[in-house]
């Protein structure tokens, strides 16, 4: 009887976590903080590149992806790549659920060579002055980038991931004159 009483509590509370939407998922919140930095496009002297969309997605079906805010609430950020040669910036800071992310996502939605002056100011911000002189704005096929490795959020923790955005191997002149970027952007480091 004792073996019953047991075995109909079990069940009860099987279909009624079920019924609450399935097993209990994390409840803490940790940071991710995505840094950038560059091995820039050697022939000119800014490279401007503006990312649209930063965001990280879980490993678990259903949960999909979160995006990564940019500072000051922009909707995007422009970084001069050359200013990131042996420097780093923030790209994005979110904070996500505890758990396993599979992979990060980036989305670069313009870039423009700047061959006579360098830009002014930080080298990442929401946006950066063009500077004067010749520009050459760079064709994007695909502005989407998805890094695929894996890294986790702990509940109170903070995740720093260091992508490197390889300006030269992304920059190829057409043998029209114009300028396409296909960017190569790989994962430094995870801590």
């Amino acid at each position: 009887m004792r073996w019953m009483m047991m075995l109909t509590a079990v069940a009860v509370l099987a279909v009624t976590s079920y019924a609450c939407g399935g097993p209990a998922s994390p409840s803490g919140t940790g940071t991710l903080n995505l840094m950038i930095t560059d091995s820039p496009y050697s022939d000119a002297k800014a490279l401007l590149v503006t990312f649209s969309e930063v965001s990280a997605h879980r490993s678990e079906s259903g949960e999909g992806r979160t995006n990564l805010t940019f500072a000051a609430g922009a909707t995007s950020r422009t970084c001069d790549l050359k200013k990131l040669v042996d420097a780093q910036d923030v790209l994005g800071v979110g904070t996500l659920a505890e758990g396993h992310y599979t992979m990060v996502r980036l989305v670069v939605s313009s870039a423009v060579l700047y061959f006579d002056n360098p830009s002014t100011g930080a080298a990442c911000a929401p946006t950066i002055p063009a500077p004067a002189g010749r520009r050459e704005t760079l064709t994007i096929p695909s502005g989407e980038v998805k890094l695929n490795r894996g890294f986790d959020v702990a509940a109170a923790g903070a995740t720093t991931i260091l992508v490197d955005f390889d300006g030269e191997r992304s920059v190829v002149e057409l043998g029209n004159g114009s300028y396409r970027m296909t960017p190569v952007i790989g994962i430094v480091s995870v801590q």
